[in-house]
C-alpha cells in the first residue's frame, strides 16, 4: 500500500516517465518482505534502453525492471534508495521521508 503522496504528485511522476524522462517517486510503502522499510522510490522511464543504462550505473540489473504497462521503475529500498538519492540530489525526497 502506498501513502504519503498526492494525486498531482503520482501523475506529474507517471507523465515523465511516459515522456521518456527518468524520474523519482518516494512514498511510504509497507511490505512484510521487506522488514525494515517503510519507503520506496520508483525510479522510471518508458525509454527501456535509458532506464536499463541509468540503472546500469548503480548496478541495478535490468532484470529488476517492474514491466508496469506504462510506466517500467526500479523498486529502491534501504541503503540502495539512500545512495542512489543523494548521489541524484533528490533531497527534497531525501528530507521529506527522513531518508
Amino acid at each position: 500500500m502506498a501513502f504519503g503522496i498526492d494525486r498531482y504528485e503520482l501523475e506529474k511522476w507517471k507523465t515523465e516517465v511516459t515522456d521518456g524522462h527518468i524520474s523519482f517517486l518516494t512514498h511510504y510503502w509497507i511490505d512484510e518482505r521487506f522488514p525494515g522499510c517503510n519507503t520506496v522510490t520508483k525510479v522510471g522511464c518508458r525509454d527501456l534502453q535509458k532506464l536499463t543504462e541509468w540503472g546500469a550505473k548503480y548496478d541495478l540489473k535490468a532484470t529488476w525492471i517492474h514491466m508496469d504497462g506504462e510506466h517500467p521503475h526500479f523498486d529502491l529500498f534501504g541503503e540502495t534508495q539512500a545512495s542512489i538519492l543523494r548521489q541524484e540530489a533528490q533531497w527534497e525526497q531525501i528530507n521529506r521521508f527522513d531518508l
